[in-house]
This record gives C-alpha cells, sequence and structure tokens, in this order.
C-alpha cells in the first residue's frame, strides 16, 4: 500500500448573498467543498493507494511540533496542490496574543523538513493553480522559499497564470515517452489555464502545452528523492473539463509511479 498525503484543493463557498438595503447584506449559504476529492479517487481506483486529502487550513491549524516530521516518515508521497508559502511560513500561536512576551515563539520550518526529505529520499508532487508555483499577484511565493531548491521548474517573478477561454492542449515530449510509456493524453479534454515557469537544465521536461512550448509536466531528481510538477489545476476551475476526461484516474496513477519508482 502506497500512502499519499495530499494538502490543497479544499474550499468554503459563503452564498448566495443577498442585500435588501443599502445597509445590510446576509449570506444565506455556506458549503465546504472538497476539489480534491477527483485526484484522491483517480489515484484510489488504483488500489495500491490510499490518499489522505487534506485542506491547506487543517494543515495550518492542526499540526503541532514534531507532527509533519512524522507524516514525512509515514507517507509514501506528499502532494502540495494551490497552497501558498505562507501554509509553511506562519504558525497560528504566532498570533495568539496570550503567547506574547512568555514565551520564545518559534516553530519547526516545514520548507527546510521538505527540502531536507526530498534530498533523502522523499517523494513529492507540486501542482498548478492560483495560489501555486508564483501565482495570482504574486501569492503563491513559492520562488522566494527554499521551496525553490527542490522544484524542477524556475518560479517567474513575476504573477505567472497562463489562462484562455479556449483552453491549451498538452503533448507527450520524446523524454517523457521514454521515461513514463505509460502516460497517455489521448482525447485529454483542453486544460483551461496554468502557471508558467522555466524548466531547469538538471530537469526533464515530460510534456509541454502545444500552444506556447510551456512546461507542463516536470521532474527531477533531488539526491535521494524525486520532485514532480504539473504546473496546471488538478481540479476545476482549469481542470473543470479534465476531472471527467475517461483517461483521468490513469493520468494520475501514471504520475504518481513515476515519482515513486
Amino acid at each position: 500500500m502506497k500512502k499519499v498525503y495530499y494538502v490543497g484543493d479544499w474550499a468554503i463557498l459563503t452564498g448566495p448573498v443577498f442585500a435588501e438595503t443599502p445597509f445590510h447584506h446576509s449570506p444565506k449559504g455556506l458549503e465546504i467543498f472538497n476539489y480534491g476529492i477527483w485526484l484522491k479517487e483517480a489515484l484510489e481506483k488504483d488500489p495500491t493507494y490510499q490518499v489522505n486529502s487534506v485542506s491547506a487550513w487543517d494543515f495550518y491549524n492542526n499540526l503541532g511540533p514534531g507532527d509533519y516530521e512524522q507524516i514525512l516518515k509515514d507517507y509514501d508521497l506528499i502532494i502540495f496542490s494551490d497552497v501558498d508559502a505562507k501554509l509553511f511560513q506562519l504558525s497560528p500561536k504566532f498570533f495568539d496574543r496570550s503567547k506574547f512576551g512568555k514565551e520564545i515563539l518559534t516553530f519547526p520550518d516545514r520548507i527546510r523538513l521538505s527540502v531536507e526529505h526530498a534530498n533523502e529520499g522523499g517523494r513529492y508532487m507540486f501542482l498548478g493553480g492560483w495560489y501555486s508555483f508564483t501565482g495570482e499577484l504574486g501569492k503563491g511565493g513559492w520562488g522566494r522559499t527554499r521551496l525553490r531548491e527542490m522544484l524542477p521548474v524556475k518560479c517567474l517573478d513575476i504573477e505567472d497564470l497562463v489562462e484562455t477561454t479556449e483552453g491549451f492542449s498538452m503533448e507527450i515530449t520524446p523524454e517523457g515517452k521514454a521515461l513514463c510509456p505509460s502516460l497517455c493524453l489521448d482525447g485529454c479534454p483542453p486544460i483551461l489555464g496554468y502557471n508558467k515557469t522555466i524548466e531547469l537544465e538538471d530537469s526533464i521536461v515530460i510534456a509541454r502545452y502545444k500552444e506556447t512550448k510551456d512546461p507542463a509536466i516536470v521532474i527531477k531528481n533531488t539526491n535521494a528523492g524525486k520532485v514532480l510538477v504539473y504546473t496546471s489545476d488538478p481540479c476545476p476551475h482549469w481542470g473543470c473539463n479534465f476531472v471527467f476526461w475517461e483517461g483521468y484516474p490513469a493520468f494520475w496513477q501514471s504520475l504518481a509511479k513515476l515519482v515513486l519508482s
């Protein structure tokens, strides 16, 4: 059994919001929505995978000192999708005024732990979205942290979202066909957007977007470990067609198998 720890792709939806006077408005609904259910179910169609899907707020709020280190020991594959660098760099207790002046406030650096774990054999997948890589208005922030040491691509210094209502198509590179022969993109629907990145010399581009030649899937070895990126979203909205493609489960199973090999 391969255990997967998958952080991100959850949202809290509020509304509709009714404004009945110029001075008052109120939401009439609240829903917690797991966008990650598609990727979780896709991997678990292969019974050798067990996926723990975790919201960004649970990753931030619920892990104490030592908990992330234990996760890195317990899981075979770590996935981060649509989560910004602040999720790693901040701790809730930094904003707990009852602790101010009473103790030294520090917290284990999850980015350092991730980089070290990858170098020691850890396997990671980083997936795209508005809060991934550089992200919308730079909100992702991955490139300004030590995550850049483990990523197989360089993040842009400016907003990196590339979007179109007509969609982009992916094509597998010759290197990708040799490295991941089980990967098939036949019938893959248009991808509505992605994070623009620049591949590194020590990485292998498995697939590109036909229209721009920007990297779509890239992998590299990190000493004893491996890190793979998919620069678009595994779920809506960029992937709102993608998740209903009949080849979607096999796509993710092929990539997981590759990064775990």
